[in-house]
């Protein structure tokens, strides 16, 4: 059995495993690429095989650097099964389609942009893929439970497990042949960080022949969860009580949105912050909130307790879940007083680089950034301390306090990794390190060998290995 790296590899977005031999061929997860031009030329350029040939394809979780690629794949021939959680199938059922129009958007705006430069031909650009193509895609999924065992191949047999990174999210254990020659590799997926909101805890995990870990905080560890708390509530109150200004909150759709809630819901109940005006503008993450209460039995005792069935909306003082895109444009004549949650988590697409080209320039307003930028995107610009960012062609000045959360991350931190890492009764063959900057995918790498003394390394993207 060959195993290639396809994605994620020495870098944080794009995870995509290909494993072939003993007669079966297979993906793990299909992840976009996420960053500017460079990412747009990778997603463009994906599948160094023939997808026709591919027997199934098995998704740790939704967010888009893992799923993101599904329906060019289907497009393009692919005509199995896609096997992930019941909460992922129905996550993706809201956020493929949605990926979809942003490269439909994405393409009219180029052509659009290259028309009005006169810089067109006779051929426009065409988008990545379609509403449509995304819509197709969805017919492939296959829901299974958590610690179900699953056959979707006579020499492959896996379970899924809890990862706690976001609803539905799973490791991935996989046994591949049979009698003395089976062997077994785990894929870890994303991890989540422990005693977070929202979801439970990793699974531990403790035997395996080959495994594959991501490494996205491997280089660093998260502020506690009082720290986070402590400073949302000095974001908060420093915009909204003393500037009178608005809090503009770029979040994934899936997961951190509804950790925000959460957290404003649970701190107004302290009493540390005031009774809110909070506005939900993606249609996205209204959706995946919706998706995230039909699956209540898949988080944390508290988070069910607090939420309830109104999902937190008596501690606000409004709660606007904005669908309409006028809504949302309305909501950039708001000169204070606002909470504005708004996908995407990166700032590199959807409807919060409007708010931002809104509240940027105002020193009244206050940008809180909540989770990983990956290098290239607009976020990553921000929180790098740009002082002038464009928005379709125009330069806009940064004025606007910047704040970050380093205690949200719906990712483990390097301490948290090496607890379930810790976990294994005896040392995998070989460990692979994936999904983090180069830089830190290989110190964890490094750290995880000086620490245990495994044999690990952090393979470079189109790098294969055998696993027999």
């Amino acid at each position: 059995m060959k195993l290639s790296f396809l994605g994620a590899a020495q870098e944080v977005t794009g995870s995509c495993y290909l494993l072939e031999g003993d007669g079966v061929k297979f993906l793990v997860d299909c992840g976009m690429f996420q960053g500017g031009r460079e990412a747009r030329g990778k997603n463009r350029q994906a599948f160094g095989f023939d997808p026709e040939t591919l027997d199934f394809v098995i998704l740790t979780h939704a967010h888009i650097d893992h799923s993101g690629l599904l329906p060019r794949l289907v497009a393009l021939g692919f005509r199995g099964k896609i096997y992930s959680t019941r909460a992922t199938c129905d996550l993706l059922g809201v956020m493929l389609p949605d990926a979809g129009h942003i490269q439909e958007k994405e393409a009219e705006r180029e052509n659009y942009r290259r028309f009005k430069s006169r810089k067109h031909s006779n051929k426009d650009v065409a988008p990545l893929y379609t509403v449509e193509q995304a819509r197709h895609c969805l017919k492939r999924l296959h829901a299974v439970d958590y610690d179900e065992n699953v056959t979707p191949h006579p020499a492959v047999r896996c379970v899924f497990r809890d990862a706690g990174h976001i609803l539905g999210s799973a490791i991935v254990e996989l046994w591949l042949g049979a009698g003395k020659d089976q062997r077994k590799i785990v894929f870890s997926g994303d991890l989540g960080q422990p005693a977070r909101p929202l979801v439970r805890d990793p699974t531990p995990i403790t035997d395996t022949d080959w495994l594959v870990v991501e490494s996205t905080y491997g280089n660093r560890l998260h502020k506690s969860m009082q720290e986070t708390e402590d400073e949302l509530t000095r974001a908060v109150n420093d915009t909204i009580v003393k500037k009178g200004g608005n809090l503009i909150v770029p979040a994934f759709a899936v997961g951190r949105a509804q950790d925000m809630l959460y957290l404003l819901a649970d701190l107004t109940r302290q009493g540390r912050i005031p009774k809110l005006a909070v506005y939900v503008d993606s249609p996205m993450a209204t959706a995946a909130t919706e998706v995230t209460y039909r699956h209540m039995a898949l988080l944390d005792a508290e988070t069910r307790e607090l939420m309830g069935e109104h999902g937190g909306a008596a501690h606000f003082h409004k709660l606007v879940y904005v669908e309409d895109a006028e809504e949302s444009m309305a909501l950039d004549r708001i000169e204070g007083g606002a909470v504005i949650i708004s996908a995407s988590g990166m700032c590199d697409a959807g409807r919060i680089k409007y708010h931002l080209r809104a509240n940027l320039p105002r020193a009244e307003s206050t940008i809180l950034i909540t989770g990983f930028q990956a290098a290239g995107t607009l976020g990553r610009r921000l929180v790098d301390g740009a002082r002038r960012v464009r928005f379709w062609g125009d330069e806009v000045p940064v004025r606007a306090d910047l704040y970050t959360l380093g205690g949200l991350s719906a990712h483990a931190d390097r301490d948290a990794l090496m607890v379930w890492l810790g976990h294994f009764s005896r040392p995998p063959r070989k460990t692979f390190v994936v999904h983090g900057e180069a830089e830190t995918a290989l110190g964890f790498a490094t750290h995880i060998t000086q620490t245990t003394g495994w044999a690990t390394e952090a393979p470079q993207n189109g790098q294969s290995v055998d696993l027999s």
